[in-house]
């Protein structure tokens, strides 16, 4: 097997894009559609923090050529993250139970509710062939002994038959004496392990490079840049995240990608590495090391 290789990066409109990336006087309606003349997939990040309009996705859908391919972020509830009452779709708001401090309880009820209405959302892109997976970005705060991998088999069974990628950050899920059970748990569930490129230390959410195949039709790698103390200490996403690849580093997430590829029909890997034009940068090179065609770009001004 030589599965295909899908590279992206973890959003379309970041605001360093918008500053460095793009044309300046390229219209906001069109970022999309040069964007994917670029480059062969993107993850769609504004759905973690609310359910689209379904004449967004439509546009989306139309934007992009037909090779083209978004793997969605499901909404921050849906990934265990704390989400304000104003995040849910408007009619969902008054059914919803809140804490003393305003943030929404996920109920199971809730999760099916808010599960369906991202699935509806995206039936432009699923019509067009372009769904390829959703993304859960979980919270460091889903730990083991705390949660259970099982708690999101529910989950992927609503949003069957569309793939759903779990990237776990809290890093005792893959200590030496769990990472075979947590693989095979994900296995179980029919969900993809989304395995990381991401600074190196000690911290509980610094998650080491581990790849697996745990889906024959999909395998993740994602980008987050190797900034250690950026991580820890900054408060910005691009504090935190911001790393500029260098040849050899990107080298090595390429080797990566291609023994994913010995075992899955299709490898994605998402750069996260945001700051200025970090990302799509590193994307460009990769699919060059990788021996993908690309047209050439030219930096934009500031």
């Amino acid at each position: 097997m030589a599965g295909n290789i899908v590279v992206g990066t973890a959003s379309w409109s970041d605001p360093g894009f918008l500053e460095c990336w793009y044309p300046p006087d390229l219209p906001a309606r069109k970022r999309l559609e040069w964007y994917a003349q670029r480059l062969d997939g993107v993850e769609v990040n504004s759905t973690f923090y609310a359910v689209p309009a379904e004449r967004s996705v439509e546009r989306w859908a139309k934007e992009t050529p037909e090779r083209f391919t978004f793997d969605v972020k499901l909404h921050r509830l849906l990934s265990r993250h704390a989400a304000p009452l104003s995040s849910l779709p408007v009619d969902l708001r008054d059914r919803a139970e809140t804490t003393a401090r305003g943030r929404v309880r996920l109920t199971p009820a809730l999760e099916a509710e808010l599960a369906e209405r991202q699935l509806e959302a995206m039936a432009p892109l699923a019509r067009a062939g372009k769904l390829s997976s959703f993304l859960v970005q979980l919270t460091p705060a889903f730990a083991p002994g705390e949660h259970e991998i099982s708690e999101l088999a529910d989950l992927v069974d609503r949003l069957a038959p569309f793939p759903v990628a779990i990237e776990l950050r809290h890093r005792a899920w893959v200590s030496p004496k769990t990472v075979e059970r947590t693989l095979g748990e994900i296995a179980d569930l029919g969900a993809v392990w989304v395995g990381v490129d991401a600074p190196q230390g000690r911290h509980i959410a610094m998650m080491p490079p581990i790849d697996a195949v745990t889906r024959d039709d999909l395998a993740y790698l994602r980008a987050h840049g190797r900034n250690t103390e950026g991580f820890v200490r900054g408060r910005t996403v691009a504090e935190r995240f911001g790393w500029v690849y260098e040849d050899d580093e990107l080298q090595e997430i390429a080797g990566r990608a291609r023994d994913l590829a010995a075992q899955a029909e299709t490898v994605h890997v998402m750069f996260n590495n945001n700051r200025a034009d970090d990302a799509p940068r590193a994307a460009l090179r990769m699919r060059e090391l990788l021996g993908q065609s690309g047209a050439p770009v030219t930096r934009a001004a500031a």
